[in-house]
């Protein structure tokens, strides 16, 4: 039996023992959303393929539904900062004692790996933090990723997480979605799933976290991994606050936004072009000194106007990258372009219906400006390449790329580009432009690259 069939038939299993849970717990609904230490129903363990890419690969959890046509194709994580989730607030009483900054970011990042977020002589210590959704969002699974210790007297995973929703806004109207104590995973790539008690539209997301599994000291630091939240969205509205400057110690940047396109300049002498995705901007930079230093940023901007995010540079991890708003940025030379698209762009605009070559009506803008741009180029030749990330299977994403590739082509060639000038071309997962190990660096591989000669 080969590695391929021994995995899909561990995800069948899995896919099994979803629907076991789902059965068994469907008369369960009594965990208060006031009262993080309530009783909850017991949450279901289930393991990952051998080894997982990423915990978010998981079947879907409606038994009953038609699964994808690959079962290595993950399901859309919408508890993710690439997909539009941003910390807005911390609060309880861990709060007070002092949260590491870059914990909420880290909990929505799709990387499992455990991270500490507070240190404390409580070893009961609640901590909340609170996300918000670019749109109402209804999830059918909730799930948490490597519950793991590690070897150390002083250290410690979260015992008890609680996941509440609101529709109101992100001070009121919480209601349990569902809630769970931990056990520690007996190896790695597990992950268990939190029974729903609730399953209401939600634009706002708190998660509760509260003591830990092993508290061998008076004072301990606590980890947590992921919150995975998987479901169904509404279309994402276009936001339109990509335009301004901001400044910190470690953030310079000023931004030019027309439509879904932006453009602008960061550090002293780096240009930057992007696109918007609902409450998202995915933009590639290149430094113009000697180096050609390349940086890639994933941005939001919150409602108090602070602009917040994760950058790369160089190929490395993606960090923390946030900023209040200025009025202009001291000792940046801004050459800002007028922001455009075409020979050479390099796009994240283009959206695909889930495990589909089916371009989604909310791309339309930038296939607008794509033909613009490309019907005003004299190159003879130009080439349209599909990229994906590296979950699934490589054949799979080699022919997913292909058709969405191809998608794009016969798009174009609707609104007028001649076909025989272009072309589409497949990469799959081979040409990645960013770690894969976390959704900010999946996400930015998801793309498309326009070539011209």
């Amino acid at each position: 039996m080969n590695k391929k069939t021994t995995r899909r038939l561990v995800q069948t299993a899995a896919l099994f023992a979803l629907f076991i849970a789902g059965c068994g717990g469907s008369d369960n609904g009594g965990a208060s959303a006031s009262n993080p230490t309530a009783d909850s129903v017991d949450a279901t363990t289930v393991s990952a393929p051998d080894p997982p890419a990423t915990p978010n690969t998981a079947p879907p959890a409606d038994p009953l539904a038609d699964p994808p046509a690959d079962l290595d194709t993950p399901r859309i994580d919408y508890l993710t900062f690439a997909e539009g989730a941003v910390p807005v607030g911390v609060g309880g009483p861990g709060a007070e004692v002092g949260i590491n900054e870059a914990a909420p970011i880290s909990w929505i990042d799709g990387n499992p790996t455990p991270f500490g977020f507070i240190s404390t002589e409580d070893l009961d210590i609640v901590t909340e933090f609170t996300f918000e959704l670019p749109a109402p969002t209804t999830f059918d699974r909730l799930a948490v990723p490597e519950v793991t210790e590690v070897p150390s007297a002083y250290t410690t995973f979260t015992r008890h997480v609680e996941v509440l929703g609101s529709a109101a806004g992100p001070d009121d109207g919480f209601v349990t979605l569902a809630s769970a104590t931990l056990e520690t995973h007996a190896r790695r790539g597990e992950v268990t799933e939190l029974p729903i008690v609730a399953s209401p539209a939600v634009r706002w997301v708190k998660l509760k976290l509260q003591g830990g599994i092993e508290n061998l000291s008076e004072g301990m630091n606590f980890q947590f991994s992921e919150i995975i939240g998987n479901g169904t969205q509404e279309p994402r509205p276009l936001a339109d606050h990509f335009t301004g400057a901001w400044q910190s110690k470690f953030v310079k940047m000023e931004l030019n936004q027309e439509g879904v396109l932006v453009s602008g300049c960061y550090d002293s002498q780096g240009l930057l072009e992007g696109t918007v995705d609902g409450n998202i901007l995915r933009a590639r930079g290149v430094d113009q000194g000697r180096a050609k230093t390349v940086s890639l940023f994933i941005l939001s901007v919150l409602a108090d106007s602070t602009l917040v995010g994760v950058r790369s540079t160089n190929g490395g991890p993606f960090r923390l990258y946030t900023g209040p708003p200025v009025d202009d940025v001291a000792r940046l030379d801004c050459r800002q372009q007028a922001p455009a698209l075409g020979c050479g762009s390099v796009i994240y605009g283009i959206k695909f219906d889930f495990d589909s070559a089916q371009i989604r009506p909310d791309s339309e803008s930038v296939l607008e400006e794509l033909f613009a741009g490309l019907q005003a180029d004299e190159s003879a030749t130009i080439i349209i390449e599909g990229h994906t990330s590296s979950e699934g299977a490589e054949d799979y994403n080699q022919s997913l790329s292909e058709r969405r590739a191809q998608a794009v082509v016969d798009d174009l060639v609707r609104r007028g580009l001649e076909a025989s000038r272009i072309r589409a071309v497949g990469k799959g997962e081979a040409e990645p432009i960013a770690p894969n190990n976390d959704e900010h660096g999946r996400s930015l591989n998801r793309r498309v690259d326009v070539k011209c000669s």
